[in-house]
Order: C-alpha cells, then structure tokens, then sequence
C-alpha cells in the first residue's frame, strides 16, 4: 500500500512538472502572437 501511494504522489508530480513544461511555452507564444497583433504594421 505505502508503495502505490509513493508511486501515485510520484506520477501527480510528473504530471505537475509537465504540466508546467507545456504550460510555458504555450503562454509565451500566445503573448508574442498577442504582440505581433498589437503592432501596426
């Protein structure tokens, strides 16, 4: 039992740490997409 739970806490901090991975640059296209739109060309 205590090896699941340390398994389950491990795979939700893999997924928190890629979730953060994407999450990045995902926000940081979306604000240069937003800049490039901003700017009169």
């Amino acid at each position: 039992m205590q090896r699941i739970e340390d398994g389950y806490r491990g795979m939700r901090l893999l997924m928190n740490l890629n979730w953060d991975r994407l999450l990045w640059p995902t926000a940081i296209t979306i604000g240069l997409m937003i800049g490039s739109y901003a700017v009169p060309v």
